[in-house]
């Protein structure tokens, strides 16, 4: 299949801004990670003049999909887990073309998931984790189970993702497969929640307790993006400041449920600050001292 896709990556390959292409071929008649085309073509660029450009193609009966991508916005995919597939791509892909051992240098980062990518990525999964789960109590305690059981599956697909992370893999599509090899535990869970043969609201009542468990052994790693954010000055941080703070901004939306999780739970303190109206204060942020 390669050799009929040549002509196509060849004129690719020649221009002097292409950094890589990788190909990766369907091994299954549905295949999610290639978009059920039978092949994908994944070329990586310099500054082209648009982040990224899709062109499909027939032949012979078989489907093709090429994904011209800017290096920029593939680093922005693998640093949020925003286009897994894309991570996929280049984990599992072939290399048909590379220059000055770019790809392979890629492959080798994914490969050993460095520690500040792998804080960012849990941040943003715990953050996600936290407004789910938030969101599935409240609606439990409403009495609207149904809701609250589609949100608690949500919540444990964060959890199973944040475990994978944890491990040092990078998510996968098909992310339950990938956790039950990595962390039986939670795809245990997640077994008991679908499968199990009691009342919807006993369910998710069992599940609340488990999830909340799994939830607090894990939130002071799991913050430690923030957390080390925060420590980089003494003075408390505004939720403001926060929310405008580059690094914050793949998980601004969920920023207010996580932090007010970590208060809650004595992970970061509260630090009242006078306004000028009599009795009403300022909410500041900061750290806990942990010795």
């Amino acid at each position: 299949m390669e050799d009929l896709l040549r002509p196509i990556y060849q004129e690719r390959a020649s221009q002097s801004n292409t950094m890589g292409i990788l190909i990766l071929e369907k091994k299954r008649p549905v295949s999610p990670v290639t978009d059920n085309f039978d092949v994908i073509l994944f070329v990586i660029v310099k500054e082209p003049e648009e982040e990224w450009y899709v062109k499909h193609y027939e032949f012979e009966n078989k489907s093709a999909a090429m994904h011209i991508v800017s290096e920029d916005l593939l680093q922005s995919w693998i640093d949020t887990s925003s286009y897994r597939r894309a991570v996929e791509w280049v984990i599992n892909g072939s290399i048909i073309f590379e220059r000055n051992e770019y790809v392979t240098e890629l492959k080798d980062r994914l490969r050993t998931f460095p520690q500040e990518t792998r804080d960012l990525k849990k941040g943003i999964e715990f953050a996600k984790l936290i407004r789910s789960y938030t969101e599935a109590k409240d609606l439990y305690d409403s009495e609207q189970y149904l809701d609250s059981f589609s949100q608690m599956v949500r919540s444990l697909h964060y959890l199973a993702r944040l475990a994978i992370i944890e491990k040092g893999f990078h998510p996968e599509v098909t992310v339950w497969n990938q956790v039950r090899r990595i962390e039986p535990e939670i795809y245990k869970l997640y077994e008991e929640l679908i499968e199990s043969h009691e009342p919807t609201d006993k369910r998710i009542q069992l599940m609340i307790i488990a999830v909340e468990h799994a939830v607090s052994k894990r939130s002071l790693s799991s913050a430690r993006h923030l957390l080390q954010l925060m420590d980089e000055r003494e003075a408390p941080w505004t939720f403001g400041e926060l929310k405008n703070h580059p690094d914050i901004q793949n998980y601004i939306l969920d920023l207010s449920s996580m932090i007010e999780y970590l208060v809650e739970n004595n992970i970061i303190e509260v630090v009242l600050q006078e306004t000028k109206g009599t009795g009403i204060y300022h909410r500041t942020y900061k750290p806990v001292d942990r010795l």
